[in-house]
């Protein structure tokens, strides 16, 4: 008759010096203590000990919160107490016999030989079973599967398009690429990282179409990477970067799967990492970082002007308080002569100069945002926008600083958020801080001079080996229609040069819609 209890976790005065390579005992109580050992004051370190005849034959154990207990009892706790070992099988310890010949619905079962690939199991949420005058261990899947809900990404919201996101899951998130590419040429490598945390990380691409030589570098860096724990993907992003000195991005995150599918394609790598639901894709250049989702699910001809009026306001966004401090203070010949009047008037009375005027409306700006970020969701926009408002107009009835400098700063940061990405958005009001301080300094010969720096910064940056203003510097003219515009779709027959692999084209040609060709068959 079976019967099994709950023990307690004992305290054991010398813990193992080195168990990885140690192989089982076919003692069970020397298992038994070596595991105790491991888990010495692990409070959520369970052992479920089965009796057969009044002695200890198999134990149970896992990690409490990590493993479904219900599921555990009614699998294979339950059969092994009320209907006892089938017949016709031998002895007690064939208990791995009965679950490999599927008497007990558990799925999927490794068998080990030692304690380090015992206690990885464990650890990962599964159950291990050991059995008195056996070498070799079992491992079952009995992991728990509480997760998130598949949302929609709050960072990268969509007007038309797919809703769901990635979530903390990264098993649900290679599913939600395997739904989109229904073909084995999605490929994806799995690999470790992380001595303590043991992260599970996943390489995803398309076969034929990623080039071998970006694959091996990934790989490579991937590999090269030594850290006690994982918590997050911009963890590895930077390790893996090429220039980690530089404010802009090289390597994309996303949290959408139909953007990392849509990379894939085009011949680049993701990196899934578990635990987090944002994506990596490499490589990145810098015209990724101001495309839009919707630039992909509307008509060329919308996304098109929309992405031209993005970056126009990339451009403002990046120099217009330096252009108005330069302007106002060094070339004020250049302003016309109303507008100049209207400037000189609202400035009377103000007691700085427009460098530190602007500099602390930036900063102000800055902390406001931060603030509506930081703040709960409830009260994070109306103090924001309040705060705004109430210190501006403030400020300019106190004479602190002019209405024109709180209008271009406004203006400024209603422009930053046009940028779709984050990261480049953070890149941006770095720099506009330098060219403010440019401008400041030496008016528009330092926004040239600042100008200048920043494009052979860029020009020089590297994206795995990819440069970051490709199809730009150097110039490729069949990869120009998805840069300053989004030509039509039936136009992108080839993918882009500077990245696919062996499978280069995406569409045949001769797709163009033509209806008058159609009413000449009729």
């Amino acid at each position: 008759m079976f019967r099994f209890r709950k023990r307690k976790n004992k305290k054991i005065s010398q813990l193992p010096s080195n168990y990885q390579n140690e192989a089982l005992s076919s003692i069970l109580s020397t298992n038994e203590q070596m595991l105790m050992a491991i888990f010495q004051n692990c409070s959520d370190f369970i052992i479920r000990p089965i009796f057969v005849d009044g002695e200890t034959n198999i134990i149970l154990f896992y990690l409490d919160g990590l493993t479904d207990t219900k599921t555990l009892e009614n699998v294979l706790l339950k059969p092994l107490m009320f209907e006892g070992i089938p017949t016709g099988l031998g002895e007690v310890h064939t208990i791995q016999q009965i679950i490999e010949q599927q008497l007990f619905a558990v799925t999927p079962v490794k068998t080990v030989s030692n304690y380090d690939q015992l206690v990885d199991g464990v650890l990962t949420g599964n159950v291990g079973i050991i059995v008195n005058g056996e070498t070799t261990g079992l491992v079952a899947d009995f992991k728990r599967s509480e997760q998130r809900n598949i949302e929609e990404p709050a960072t990268e919201v969509t007007i038309r398009g797919p809703r769901d996101g990635f979530n903390e899951s990264i098993r649900t998130n290679t599913a939600l690429l395997r739904r989109r590419i229904l073909s084995s040429r999605l490929k994806l490598e799995s690999l470790t990282i992380g001595e303590l945390s043991k992260t599970s990380v996943e390489i995803a691409y398309i076969e034929g179409i990623a080039p071998e030589n970006l694959l091996e570098e990934v790989r490579s860096r991937l590999g090269g990477i030594e850290i006690d724990g994982i918590l997050e993907s911009e963890y590895i992003e930077e390790f893996i970067e090429d220039n980690p000195y530089s404010p802009f991005p090289q390597i994309q995150n996303t949290e959408r799967p139909d953007i990392v599918i849509a990379n894939l394609l085009e011949g680049k790598v993701a990196i899934i990492v578990d635990n987090t639901p944002f994506a990596l894709i490499v490589p990145m250049t810098f015209w990724n970082g101001l495309q839009a989702v919707e630039d992909y699910y509307e008509r060329f001809i919308y996304t098109s002007f929309i992405r031209f009026i993005r970056y126009i306001l990339f451009i403002i966004s990046l120099f217009l308080p330096s252009i108005y401090v330069a302007l106002t203070t060094y070339q004020p010949r250049l302003i016309p002569t109303t507008l100049l009047i209207s400037v000189s008037a609202a400035r009377e009375g103000v007691p700085f100069p427009s460098i530190i005027e602007a500099l602390v409306m930036e900063f102000v700006f800055e902390g406001l945002r931060e603030a509506g970020i930081r703040l709960p969701k409830a009260v994070g926009s109306a103090v924001s926008i309040v705060g705004a408002l109430v210190i501006g107009q403030a400020a300019v009835q106190a004479g602190i600083v002019s209405a024109p400098m709180v209008i271009v700063v406004a203006t400024t940061g209603i422009a930053s958020f046009a940028i779709p990405r984050y990261n480049l958005g953070t890149a941006l009001r770095m720099v506009r801080f330098a060219m403010l301080i440019l401008a400041g300094i030496f008016g528009i010969y330092g926004i040239v001079i600042g100008f200048i720096a920043l494009t052979i910064h860029l020009v020089n940056l590297r994206s795995f080996g990819v440069p970051y203003f490709s199809p730009i510097a150097p110039l490729i003219p069949g990869d120009l229609k998805d840069v300053l515009i989004r030509g039509p779709r039936w136009t992108f027959q080839n993918r882009p040069t500077f990245i696919f692999g062996r499978d280069k084209q995406r569409i045949p040609a001769g797709q163009k819609p033509s209806p008058k060709q159609g009413r000449d068959d009729q």
